[in-house]
C-alpha cells in the first residue's frame, strides 16, 4: 500500500526528533567539562603559588628611628591603716571628766591618758597589770613597776626593790602634787594602767572614754598601734597579673611628698578579694619618719602610680616595625628592604625603645599597621 505525503512527513519528524536532542546534551557535557577543568587549574595555581610577603602585599610606609621615652604606669588608690591592739585595761570606777590625749599620741611613763572624777588616770611601762591598790608595806613586780615610774619621772631616788616602804610613799605623794591630785602616799587602784612597753603611740577607745561617760572597771580602754601603717592595694585579677612581686609603686601622702614601695605579696580573701601588700624598698617603713601623717584610726585612701614598665629614655620605634628573623633574633628593615639587627629594651603602649639603631634610620611599617 502506498503512503500518502502526509504520513510520510509526520514519519520524518519522529525520526529527526532524537538526533537533535543528542547533538544538545553534547554540547552541554563539552562546556561543562571545560568550566571544571578551569576550576581545577586555578585552585592548583592558587594552593602552590607562595604566600605574598606582607609588606609587598599590604604596602608599607616609613619612619625614622628617633629620641624618646617608653614606658607603662596605671593609677590606683593605695589604702593605708594602722593596726591596733589592745594594750591596757581601765581599774577607776566613776564619770570620765577630761581626756588628756589624742588618738595616736605618743606617750612615755606618767603620761596622763583621762580623768575620772576629776583624778588623773597615767600610763606606765610594766608586764604585770594594775589589780590592786598600793601602800605601806605592799610588795610585789607591781610596786617594782611603780617605783621605776616614779623614778623616770624624777620622783623617786631609793633602791628598785618591789617594796612599798616610806621612801616609796614620799615619792608617791610628790608625784601626785604634780599632777594635782591629793597627796595621800597611796596609790589606787585605778589610778595607773601598765602597758608592756613604752614609749608608744596609742589610742583611747572612744566608745567607752568620751566625757561624762561612766566606767566601772574593767573596760579594755587603751589601744596600741603598730610601729608603722599597713599599706594595700585592692586590684583586679587583671591588675594583680601586672604587679608581680618587686613593682615598683609611687605613693602620693597626705602632704603631697612621694614615697616609694614595692609590691611584697598578693593576698587573696574568700570572696575573691585581691590586695597587693606593698613594703619599703629598703625594707625600713614606706612613711619612713612621716608616718604620723596616717591619721590613727581608720583607713586611708592615698593617690599611687604602679610602674608597670619602668621609664625608659633611648630610641624608640613603633612595636609594629619590628620584625622576627630567621634565627629569631629581631630587626628592623629599612628603606632598602635590608634588615637591621636591634635589641628591645623595653616596651609599652605600642613602642619599644631599641638599641643597634642609628637615629634617623627610616624603617618599615606593615601598612595595616598605620591605618
Amino acid at each position: 500500500m502506498s503512503s500518502s505525503p502526509v504520513d510520510s512527513a509526520y514519519r520524518e519528524d519522529i525520526a529527526g526528533r532524537p538526533r537533535g536532542r543528542l547533538r544538545g546534551a553534547m554540547i552541554l557535557a563539552a562546556i561543562a567539562l571545560l568550566v571544571i577543568g578551569a576550576a581545577s587549574t586555578w585552585a592548583v595555581v592558587t594552593i602552590l603559588r607562595p604566600a605574598d610577603d606582607p609588606l609587598s602585599s599590604a604596602g608599607h610606609s616609613f619612619v625614622a628611628v628617633e629620641h624618646g621615652s617608653v614606658g607603662y604606669a596605671v593609677s590606683l588608690n593605695t589604702m593605708t591603716e594602722w593596726a591596733q591592739q589592745p594594750i591596757g585595761t581601765n581599774r577607776a570606777a566613776g564619770i570620765v571628766t577630761d581626756i588628756a590625749v589624742e588618738a595616736g599620741t605618743a606617750v612615755t611613763s606618767g603620761t596622763v591618758l583621762y580623768t575620772v572624777d576629776l583624778r588623773p588616770v597615767v600610763v606606765a611601762q610594766g608586764a604585770v597589770p594594775m589589780f590592786r591598790s598600793l601602800g605601806l608595806d605592799s610588795a610585789g613586780a607591781d610596786v617594782r613597776q611603780l617605783q621605776e615610774m616614779l623614778r623616770d619621772s624624777g620622783q623617786y631616788g631609793g633602791s628598785i626593790d618591789g617594796v612599798f616602804g616610806e621612801g616609796t610613799k614620799g615619792a608617791v605623794s610628790r608625784w601626785q602634787r604634780t599632777l594635782g591630785a591629793q597627796p595621800s602616799g597611796m596609790v589606787d587602784v585605778g589610778d595607773v594602767i601598765f602597758v608592756p612597753s613604752l614609749p608608744a603611740r596609742v589610742t583611747l577607745d572612744t566608745a567607752v572614754i568620751n566625757r561624762g561617760a561612766t566606767l566601772t572597771g574593767g573596760e579594755s580602754v587603751v589601744r596600741g598601734l603598730s610601729p608603722a601603717p599597713t599599706f594595700q592595694i585592692p586590684v583586679t585579677e587583671a591588675q594583680a597579673a601586672m604587679m608581680p612581686t618587686g613593682t615598683k609603686v609611687e605613693i602620693t601622702s597626705p602632704r603631697g611628698e612621694t614615697w616609694e614601695a614595692t609590691a611584697e605579696e598578693q593576698l587573696r580573701g574568700d570572696e575573691g578579694a585581691i590586695d597587693i601588700r606593698l613594703s619599703a624598698p629598703d625594707g625600713e617603713f614606706i612613711c619612713a619618719t612621716a608616718c604620723s601623717e596616717i591619721p590613727p584610726t581608720g583607713t586611708t585612701a592615698l593617690r599611687s602610680r604602679i610602674i608597670v614598665v619602668a621609664e625608659v629614655e633611648g630610641l624608640v620605634v613603633p612595636s609594629a616595625a619590628l620584625v622576627t628573623v630567621a634565627d629569631g633574633s629581631t630587626a628592623v628593615v629599612d628603606e632598602d628592604g635590608r634588615e637591621v639587627a636591634v635589641k628591645v629594651v623595653a616596651s609599652a603602649k605600642g613602642m619599644s625603645a631599641i638599641t643597634g639603631a642609628r637615629q634617623g634610620l627610616r624603617v618599615q611599617i606593615p601598612g595595616s599597621a598605620t591605618k
